[in-house]
């Protein structure tokens, strides 16, 4: 799906390719993302003068995520630019460095690792539904967006006295 024939690219000197990747797929899995619909990736790989393929592209989709403090679904709309160069294993020099990685010369050129890290690195993890979310109540958990509780603050550990006597003063 995401994968480059080496061949095809040396003779056309760059490719286009387009897929709409399932909320499903196992490029996801352990990944921690969660999508509301398929994953659409537009990407042109081409070859630097120095033997590297460099790909340039495009991430889009629907992310489905929880407020971090209501715990409400929240959908959000995800677009990610992304470059990246591989470099053959057989290069003078060539070790994974950040935004470079290795292939394999004989085989089709795999781009799922370098998407997925992408997605990964770019996916905020701390989502709020709104800005004024008051979350939920720490000792009932009732959604303080929707109800009021009817906790009552409870008596404060005497520990931190010496400290309030010091705000205070």
């Amino acid at each position: 799906m995401l994968r480059i024939d080496l061949d095809r690219l040396a003779r056309e000197g760059s490719l286009e390719v387009e897929a709409d990747v399932p909320v499903d797929a196992p490029l996801w899995l352990d990944s921690g993302v969660t999508w509301r619909e398929p994953v659409h990736v537009a990407l042109r790989a081409s070859y630097a003068g120095s033997g590297e393929v460099v790909v340039r592209g495009s991430i889009r989709g629907v992310l489905a995520q929880e407020c971090r403090r209501c715990l409400e679904p929240v959908h959000g709309d995800f677009l990610q630019e992304m470059t990246v160069a591989f470099v053959s294993q057989g290069a003078v020099g060539a070790e994974e460095d950040e935004g470079i990685l290795l292939y394999d010369p004989a085989e089709a050129l795999d781009l799922g690792r370098a998407v997925r890290e992408e997605v990964i690195l770019a996916v905020d993890p701390y989502v709020v539904c709104d800005p004024a979310c008051q979350g939920l109540c720490p000792r009932c958990g009732a959604n303080r967006n929707v109800e009021a509780c009817a906790c009552v603050d409870e008596e404060l550990d005497p520990r931190w006295e010496a400290l309030r006597v010091l705000k205070k003063e």
